[in-house]
């Protein structure tokens, strides 16, 4: 009986973890382009950061023995997420903190492809059967061709957003 319960709980984390995971991805594409139109923050960037915060964290809920590379990127993730939370709410968005806000952001989604990459061909049978080991070529131009795009447009958005939120006039 404990381990059916067992089961059952750990199918549902993977479940709520995999659907996180997929809210972050669909909303940080929405971000994405928001940010080269310069959009001000709203609902999807809240909700991009949100769940990519609650994906890396649950990340860390799954049993495991050692330290694994999906943690690396975890705690990487969470870090670059820390600092777009902080550009965004400690310093407005404002001179310097507006790039490292919008790259932040960027990154972090590069992040959420990363991953969405290596599950794809960790899950998907013709994906897997390109590179069993996910160390064959098929995997890694897969993956540098994502970090050139992302590399790409996180300089794009440095470049391009400028939004800045309406300050108060001093009396």
């Amino acid at each position: 009986m404990q381990i059916v319960t067992w089961l059952q709980s750990t199918l549902t984390f993977t479940w709520l973890h995999t659907t996180l995971s997929l809210i972050a991805l669909f909303s940080g594409f929405v971000v994405m382009r928001d940010l080269l139109k310069s959009a001000a923050p709203d609902a999807w960037t809240t909700t991009f950061l949100v769940s990519s915060i609650a994906t890396s964290a649950t990340g860390f809920g799954f049993p495991f023995t050692k330290f694994l590379p999906s943690h690396g990127v975890g705690v990487i993730a969470l870090v670059v997420l820390t600092l777009a939370l902080i550009a965004a709410y400690g310093f407005g968005n404002r001179g310097a903190w507006r790039p490292v806000y919008a790259v932040s952001l960027v990154v972090a989604q590069f992040f959420n492809v990363f991953v969405a990459i290596a599950q794809a061909f960790a899950k998907v049978p013709e994906l897997r059967a390109l590179a069993p080991t996910q160390s064959e070529p098929p995997f890694a131009i897969a993956e540098g061709v994502a970090l050139l795009l992302f590399v790409a447009l996180a300089i794009a958005a440095a470049r391009l957003y400028r939004y800045q939120p309406m300050t108060a006039k001093a009396a």
